[in-house]
């Protein structure tokens, strides 16, 4: 098996993986080793990596701080289940109450973040006693029925029946505004529909709002400065509690703070985390309020969720966040990339429509003919700059409802000279678009 080159490994991979399971580009790049953000295909070429496995590598790949640790912990302990307390699970448990916001204190642990939503969702039912949920559109919850079924992106809703009691809410998009008004003469009226929202299509008292403080999935949409702070003021108003979901925002990715929601002065009733939280290892988290936990009374367990060996690459990656202060380095690199990504916006404006996201995660989304207000959503344009980029050496991540959006999000550990050259990179994929 050791001996397959890349065509081996991409017919493998066509007969034995469902074919749900897409790869990226047209010719797939079958990776072999990596370090930093530098990663090595099969072939021996290499890549800067500016997407970090979906905003999972939060300090570069193979980082001894979290490897050591990992490689001592599964010579010591592997596996158990949450049966059994252990030394990782509690010291990440009181990790996460401290760096987390509000009153948030008492962590379920699982090993992914679908299901870290899915806890989320049983939690705040049970406190509630109501089963009605409002999401948002454009929105992404993972994989699961009741998951697909809060994520509001048709491409990722494979089954045509759907959990009931979910409404989805208009995303705070500015630069698609449902409703048609421009921010901020709108009032964010946005945030304000919900209350109308809840009083025509709920039974008018719910469990509460599930969303991601910038949409993921959806483009790295981000909101008004004001709309969570009304929306959960109206959410609260009709018995509801507030899941802010950090799976791609936490751990310092928006910059200057360790979780996105911290950007708005919001505290949330319960948070869950996945992704960057340890590093690439499977965990995923929901923490929530004292009340909120101790409200749920039934047994429970996760099989994997909290083992010792993910628990340990947590505690580790954590660390070297806190540590080096990669918060504020996502703050500075963010702004070098960001103001990069304006240049190139100012150099390519009838295809580059929209410049956003926060901290070191960007995005940009391609259009045809923004000057002429012509706001047509162009993946046909994002996939030959996607192809561009990759052919020089840069891998970065798509979304978008419509896939028109590159996503950008190296690890928290980026230098100023990998932002530069990513920069480059994108300049030269960029130049290849039409004029």
């Amino acid at each position: 098996m050791t001996d397959m080159n890349r065509k081996d490994v991409l017919a493998k991979h066509k007969d034995y993986v469902l074919g749900a399971v897409a790869n990226y580009y047209k010719e797939p790049v079958v990776l072999e080793s990596g370090k930093g953000l530098r990663l090595t295909d099969i072939d021996g070429n290499t890549y800067l990596d500016f997407f970090g496995g979906i905003l999972t590598v939060s300090i570069g790949q193979c980082d001894e701080r979290v490897n050591g640790p990992l490689k001592a912990q599964i010579d010591r302990l592997g596996h158990v289940s949450t049966l059994y307390p252990t030394l990782p699970i509690v010291e990440l448990a009181e990790r996460m109450a401290r760096i987390t916001p509000g009153k948030l204190q008492k962590s379920m642990f699982t090993a992914s973040g679908t299901e870290a939503d899915e806890t989320a969702v049983a939690l705040a039912q049970v406190y509630t006693g109501s089963t009605e949920l409002i999401a948002l559109r454009h929105g992404y919850s993972g994989r699961s029925l009741l998951a697909q079924s809060l994520t509001a992106h048709s491409p990722w809703r494979s089954v045509p029946t759907q959990v009931a009691g979910i409404k989805h809410a208009p995303a705070p998009y500015c630069y698609r505004c449902p409703l048609k008004l421009t921010y901020p003469t709108c009032g964010v009226a946005c945030a304000t529909d919900l209350e109308e929202l809840i009083r025509t299509t709920t039974t008018g008292k719910i469990a509460g709002l599930i969303a991601e403080p910038i949409q993921g999935v959806g483009g790295f949409i981000v909101p008004p400065p004001e709309y969570f702070q009304m929306a959960t003021d109206i959410i609260r108003k009709y018995g509801g509690v507030f899941i802010c979901d950090e799976v791609q925002t936490g751990f310092g990715r928006t910059g200057g703070k360790m979780f996105g929601i911290e950007h708005w002065g919001v505290e949330p009733d319960i948070m869950t985390m996945a992704k960057g939280v340890a590093n690439g290892m499977p965990l995923g988290v929901t923490i929530a309020t004292p009340e909120i936990a101790d409200a749920f009374q039934a047994l429970t367990l996760s099989t994997f969720g909290g083992n010792p060996m993910s628990a340990a690459a947590a505690n580790a990656t954590i660390e070297v966040i806190e540590n080096e202060k990669l918060a504020d380095n996502s703050e500075a690199m963010g702004a070098l990339l960001r103001a990069g990504l304006e240049e190139l916006q100012a150099k390519h404006p009838k295809h580059m429509g929209d410049v956003r996201g926060k901290g070191l995660m960007q995005a940009v989304e391609f259009v045809d003919n923004e000057p002429a207000g012509d706001r047509t959503h162009s993946p046909t344009t994002t996939a030959l700059v996607f192809e561009a980029a990759k052919e020089r050496g840069l891998l970065v991540g798509k979304g978008g409802l419509n896939g028109n959006v590159l996503r950008i999000s190296p690890a928290l550990t980026v230098t100023a000279s990998e932002i530069e050259e990513a920069l480059a990179i994108l300049g030269e994929a960029c130049a290849q678009l039409p004029t």
